[in-house]
């Protein structure tokens, strides 16, 4: 029977291409074990004893990996006590963020907050105002869900053009963790909202516990939703940069949203309008006019690799095209690939059915025949949304928006296989 399927899909068809390409292999990066001292010959780590079980007691990368970290731009900020670092995107796999590698933002610093000290309030028009210890919330029955965090600001460079040069800088401003903990609904019921009335018109102010008191205005119909109050990710503890040891998680909405260090959460007629509401984190328009209340992060997607900080190195032949995708709105349902600009476009494997507000990892395998391509990937989540081009972005709301900004990505890559950011709108 023949086999009808693309060779590069399988293992067998990967291996006959190679061996057909003779010399041309080896350049690939193909392994031949005939002659390769690294296989044939008993090496060093072979010849000695390894670490010991008690050598790291809490597991850190292998020294190979040390490439592999957050970095920031510090020409973006003014201060790194108020700044934000990037998630190293172009160099992971799969989908969940490790906590060590996970995008920081602050206002004014990590904080240091031992569990013993913390306190939650909640108060305003509730019933019975309350304070939980740490200890409190652990008795409430807890959920564990798979979140993507998007800073607003994620890509706002890129809106008067091609910025920064590599996916870490231009959307690395996102993670995706396990988180567990307690639905903020669960600790609104136990503190009673008889006393607030029509819940219809209510909302909720959060705010946290750092100098900044950082705080955000959210709808009473999104409180009672699916916010959660969080105090693990990825089954341990929460990084104290992450807003140990309790943080807000507001699926699916803007980064600023998701209150670390959470102490306060006020039940109230109506939004506060504080500084992280009006001044920033609102969508200035050409018209100079701005737009508020922009929670949701639409679907956007990356190509990770090959992109500028993950240039091809092995050559002409098999080359596996990978990226990132997400909605607040729904799950990812679908993502094409482009490498002519989006001339044409071909449907990219989901590496997992999507998951609504959780990143989606794509591929698509390719015969790469070493000639320049113009790399693109463009998200459909289920609601039929489908990510658009700068352009389209720039025909609705101009060029003066810093936040939302979730076009089309284009990475120029050569015919060395070096990658850099340009615009194709």
């Amino acid at each position: 029977m023949s086999d009808s399927r693309d060779p590069f899909t399988t293992r067998r068809g990967f291996l006959k291409a190679t061996a057909a390409a003779g010399g041309a292999a080896m350049t690939a990066g193909a392994a031949h074990a005939a002659g390769d001292p690294l296989i044939t010959e008993k090496q060093p780590w072979a010849q000695a004893l390894g670490d010991g079980v008690d050598a790291t007691p809490y597991g850190l990368p292998i020294k190979f990996e040390e490439d592999v970290i957050r970095r920031n731009v510090p020409w973006l900020t003014a201060d790194p006590i108020s700044s934000i670092n990037f998630t190293p995107i172009h160099a992971l796999d799969g989908t969940i963020t490790p906590q060590g590698c996970a995008f920081e933002r602050h206002h004014s610093g990590a904080i240091e907050l031992s569990k013993s000290d913390y306190r939650l309030m909640i108060n305003g028009l509730v019933d019975t105002p309350l304070v939980f210890t740490y200890a409190d919330l652990e008795r409430f029955p807890r959920e564990n869900h798979v979140y993507f965090c998007e800073c607003a600001a994620n890509t706002g460079m890129e809106w008067a053009g091609a910025q920064l040069n590599g996916a870490q800088f231009t959307h690395g401003m996102i993670h995706n963790m396990e988180y567990t903990g307690v639905p903020l609904r669960t600790l609104l019921a136990e503190a009673g909202l008889d006393a607030a009335g029509d819940l219809s018109d209510k909302w909720v102010y959060v705010e946290g516990a750092d100098a900044s008191s950082n705080g955000r205005s959210i709808p009473m119909e999104k409180a009672l939703d699916d916010v959660l109050v969080a105090f693990k990710a990825n089954g341990e503890a929460l990084r104290m940069e992450h807003g140990y040891p309790v943080r807000l998680c507001v699926p699916g909405w803007e980064g600023n949203m998701w209150v670390k260090w959470l102490r306060r959460i006020e039940v109230m007629d109506g939004p506060v309008e504080s500084r992280e509401e009006t001044s920033k984190y609102t969508d200035t328009l050409e018209d100079g006019t701005s737009r508020k209340w922009t929670w949701v992060m639409d679907a956007k997607s990356v190509v990770t690799s090959p992109s500028p900080q993950s240039p091809i190195t092995h050559g002409p032949g098999p080359l596996v095209i990978t990226g990132l995708a997400w909605s607040g709105r729904g799950a990812i349902e679908r993502v094409d690939v482009s490498i002519d600009g989006g001339k044409t476009w071909q449907t990219a494997r989901l590496g997992a059915q999507g998951v609504k507000n959780a990143l989606s990892r794509f591929y698509l395998d390719i015969d790469w025949d070493g000639s320049e391509m113009l790399l693109q990937s463009r998200a459909m989540d289920s609601t039929g949304y489908v990510q658009p081009t700068k352009a389209q972005l720039r025909e609705v709301r101009g060029l003066n928006s810093i936040y939302h900004n979730n076009c089309i990505q284009t990475w120029w890559v050569k015919e060395n296989g070096e990658a850099e950011n340009v615009e194709v709108s």
